[in-house]
This record gives C-alpha cells, structure tokens and sequence, in this order.
C-alpha cells in the first residue's frame, strides 16, 4: 500500500527546542525541590508532557506536585521560545511534502497553544500542515500509538509514515505499525533510534529531503 500521508512532530524535529525544554524542566523541578540530572530530563523529551513527572520523579511526586512542575516548566519554557528557531530544512521540508501531495499531519503530545506557536516558527509552516492532532482523555500521549492513529484516521489516509527525532517518536510509530523516518535533532544517536523503531535516520529535516519514502 503506498504512501498518502506524512505525521509529523513538532518539537526538536520542525523546531530545536529539545534543550529549551530541558532547562525548562530542570528548572521547574528545582522550583519545586527535586533535582533531577540533565541528561535524564533531555532523554524523557519528546514523550507526552503528562508523563514526564512521573517518568522522571516517580509517582509519589507526580500526584503530590506534578501540576505546580507542569506549570512552572511552561511559564520557563515561554520565557525561552524566542531563542527557539526552525531546525535546517524545516520548511523546505513541508513544502516538499505537499508538492508530493502528501497529507501532512502533526502530531503532538505537547500543550496545544505552544505547539501551534512553535510551528508558527517554521515559515510557512501553518500553512502547509492540513491538520494538528492533540492528546485528549481519549487519545493517549507518546510513546501510545494513539497520537498517530488518530492523525491518519482524521485525514481519511490509507497509510502514514512517521517523522520524528525522540526515541518516544520511533516507539509511538512502531506500536501504530507505522514506519518511522528519524532525525538527530533530537539528540538521540542512531543505534538507539533504530533499535527504538526508526527505519532510517537522517541529520536533520534538509536531508530527509533526499529520503525516497518522500518522492514517490
């Protein structure tokens, strides 16, 4: 069955924001008495900002405190957003898919308002993406394959590919059945991304403009 649609995510693969996140995290955490090290905090980016508290501090300070370090993470993570930029190719990229005429999707397990804020950092980028899809009680967050699901469902698509940089990305797509092209933007090395779900990894979204799963 050939492809019709393209899902996309957003942070750290249309937009570098994966460090900003991090430092928003670490800083939230502390606000709150809990140090938790970078680099788990770097690793748990890309998963659904619902379970990040409990992944990283346990249940016991998810339900005590995880509202007030959800809170806190947004209002240091918006104090970053204009250092954020588009990642290399980004834009390039979404053109290139609709020029394919391919359905393209994002797929997002983060704060909706942000997120649609972050693609406005991507030129063009509202534009060229048919359709957002958010998490709600009935659509769980990554790594669930249930953001994925609902993207190709809600745009009538046969058969989706998946593009994304976490470990979180390849996870979600593999238990959708779904293929999985991945980015190091994330900051994820390849074997893990591969043994994770990817198929193939590329630099960034300007290489990915060479991947023959997008030209057909």
């Amino acid at each position: 069955m050939s492809i019709d649609t393209v899902v996309l995510d957003v942070d750290g693969t249309l937009v570098d924001s994966v460090y900003a996140r991090t430092l928003a995290w670490k800083a939230a955490f502390r606000e709150v008495g809990i140090e938790v090290p970078s680099h788990r905090i770097h690793r748990a980016i890309g998963m659904g900002g619902d379970r990040v508290v409990a992944h990283l501090a346990g249940d016991a300070v998810a339900h005590g405190v995880g509202d007030e370090v959800r809170r806190r993470h947004r209002e240091y993570f918006e104090r970053l957003l204009p250092d954020i930029t588009a990642t290399d190719g980004a834009a390039e990229l979404l053109e290139h898919l609709r020029q394919y005429q391919f359905q393209v999707v994002v797929a997002s397990s983060g704060e909706p308002d942000l997120t649609s804020r972050l693609l406005e950092l991507v030129d063009g980028g509202p534009a060229l993406v048919q359709r957002i899809v958010w998490s709600s009680p009935s659509i769980a967050t990554k790594p669930a394959p249930d953001l994925f699901q609902a993207a190709l469902q809600q745009v009538g698509g046969t058969e989706a590919i998946v593009i994304g940089d976490s470990v979180w990305d390849t996870q979600a797509a593999r238990a959708a059945g779904l293929a999985c092209l991945a980015v190091r933007t994330g900051g994820f090395d390849d074997a893990e991304l591969l043994a994770n779900g990817a198929t193939a990894v590329y630099e960034d979204p300007r290489e990915l403009l060479k991947a023959p799963e997008l030209s057909v």
